[in-house]
């Protein structure tokens, strides 16, 4: 079975809408269950290796109790002196620095925000979802490339509060 990150997104959406409340589908290298809840909204994925993955993407965890799918190595937490806030993914989707294309970046590395500023866009489902500061403060660390899959709750970027 050879399946990318976007076609198990399409997969998870198309289940979401529909009366399946699970479906589980094995291969030889890997194992991947997705299950919805009471209210219809997906709970849970998860994805077991059993030798090396085909999938090139981690399906991503679409609640916080989900278990979540490592695929390298994360950086380092900051110093314990820095006292850095985290700015974390509310939801699945593709991470975009800028609002188009060769536009320039909504922030970078050094640049101040403020509550409410937008950060970044979220693509998911088609859908382009801006993302806005919830701190105040300088941009320390930017830890997704543009254009990259991004999960619920990963962090994409950490700022030094003022």
């Amino acid at each position: 079975m050879n399946l990318n990150f976007d076609e198990l997104r399409e997969l998870i959406t198309t289940l979401g809408q529909t009366d399946i409340a699970e479906l589980t589908l094995k291969s030889d290298t890997f194992e991947l269950t997705v299950r919805k809840g009471e209210t219809g909204t997906l709970q849970s994925v998860s994805q077991v290796a059993v030798s090396p993955p085909v999938v090139q993407s981690p399906v991503p965890p679409l609640t916080e109790n989900a278990p979540v799918v490592s695929q390298g190595s994360e950086p380092s937490p900051p110093p314990l002196e820095q006292k850095l806030e985290e700015i974390k993914s509310p939801m699945v989707g593709t991470f975009y620095r800028a609002p188009a294309p060769g536009e320039a970046p909504f922030t970078e590395v050094g640049a101040r925000i403020r509550v409410g500023d937008t950060v970044c866009i979220i693509e998911a489902m088609k859908l382009m979802n801006e993302l806005e500061a919830e701190v105040s403060g300088e941009v320390v660390e930017i830890l997704v490339e543009n254009a990259q899959p991004i999960e619920f709750g990963q962090v994409l970027m950490r700022v030094k509060a003022t």
